[in-house]
């Protein structure tokens, strides 16, 4: 067959990867990541940490491995994980969630937000509104569930959005206004400002409101706050995140996402046909490390906060403007005074010019906008110090 048919084509479409031949390039994160292993660059590109979590909960996944925990969890999830998010939430936010019917456990936070927008999309007539730029699963997604996306821009350098911007884009078609907080990949935190917003706008258009919140103990400087805890949210925000960002466990996929039960019961009708559960030693362990001690949270935002600092001085030495990032794992930093005015091209000389591997910010933006983030680039902060000191001394001595 020449021309395969089937819904994976309006998802590479989604996800700007399908040519107008009908070829899929590769995304940007595995070109990238080949670049890196073919030249012996230093990878900022990928968001994953090089160094293990902490060791309390790596010894809770061996040990649940030991006691024969390796067959399938129960559907919803492990009921010691369940429990442990609901004390998580009230712990840190004063949220209230029902173990047994308001939580569900995931492959990750991209199973949970593709979960949810399969479950809650009814058709093509459908609108999610998004911050642009977005994380990349965002737009294919929701091309797979087969709605439309509506996006809303952040401009650098703080990337708050326009408060009248988002009033335009949000209407009776929207079905979910989706926020991710703290942003990948502009390292913003939202002001409470813009997510009173959302959900006034949620409430008016009666919109469902999807809030990604997988980097809630990396913000810093500010403090994060959870949508659902503002007035008249919580009866119509489903929340999600994931011990991979928290606990430096990426590739465990523990991810979760709670909301009222009704919302919570249509997600879990869908996420059963997709991975059905996984992960049953490593839901145990992530139970463990959100009962840890405050400090460790507050010493994994301030360790990632210097880190984001080194990083920062060598990319302003080598001759960017730096848009110093509020939390998360990513610092964008704008390269057109030294010849990266199209990023894209910029990042893929970098390897070899540098030594460093990083994203351009046009993998994160719809075909439209691309020309207002063109000299932007995202570099991954989430690495050992001595490596970012490494890619630090790299990138202020090639320019």
């Amino acid at each position: 067959m020449s021309v395969i048919p089937g819904a994976w084509r309006r998802t590479a479409a989604g996800a700007g990867l399908l040519a107008p031949d009908g070829t899929v390039a590769p995304t940007i994160f595995a070109e990238m990541s080949a670049a890196a292993a073919r030249t012996g660059a230093i990878n900022l590109g990928q968001g994953f940490p090089d160094e293990d979590g902490p060791a309390e909960v790596l010894e809770a996944a061996r040990e649940a491995i030991s006691r024969g925990l390796n067959q399938y969890p129960p559907g919803r999830g492990d009921p010691d994980l369940l429990q442990a998010i609901s004390e998580h939430q009230r712990r840190f936010y004063g949220l209230e969630v029902d173990p047994s019917t308001e939580v569900i456990v995931t492959a990750g936070a991209t199973e949970a937000l593709t979960a949810t927008l399969l479950a809650l999309i009814d058709g093509p007539d459908d609108e999610v509104v998004v911050f642009e730029p977005y994380y990349d699963s965002y737009a294919a997604a929701v091309a797979l569930a087969g709605a439309r996306l509506r996006t809303v821009p952040l401009r650098a350098p703080h990337f708050q959005p326009d408060l009248a911007m988002l009033a335009a884009a949000v209407s009776d078609r929207t079905r979910i206004i989706l926020i991710n907080d703290p942003h990948n990949p502009t390292g913003a935190v939202f002001d409470r400002e813009v997510l009173t917003e959302v959900v006034r706008l949620a409430e008016l258009h009666g919109a469902i409101i999807v809030t990604d919140e997988v980097y809630e103990h990396l913000a810093f400087g500010v403090p994060h706050t959870p949508v659902a805890t503002l007035p008249g949210a919580a009866e119509r925000t489903l929340t999600i995140s994931s011990g991979g960002k928290t606990f430096s466990a990426t590739g465990w996929k523990i991810g979760w996402v709670h909301g009222p039960a009704p919302l919570i019961t249509a997600v879990l009708t869908v996420k059963q046909y997709l991975t059905y559960v996984n992960g049953s030693p490593f839901q145990p362990a992530i139970a463990v490390g959100l009962r840890l001690g405050d400090a460790f949270f507050a010493d994994a935002a301030s360790a990632l906060a210097r880190k984001h600092e080194i990083l920062g001085a060598g990319l302003r030495a080598a001759g960017f403007t730096v848009h110093p990032p509020q939390g998360g794992y990513f610092t964008v930093a704008d390269a057109s005074a030294i010849g990266g005015a199209d990023a894209a091209e910029f990042c893929r000389a970098l390897p070899r010019r540098a030594g460093v591997v990083a994203i351009p910010l046009t993998a994160f933006v719809s075909q439209a906008r691309r020309d207002d983030y063109a000299g932007l680039v995202r570099f991954a902060a989430c690495k050992r110090v001595e490596v970012l000191e490494d890619a630090a001394s790299r990138l202020a001595t090639s320019f």
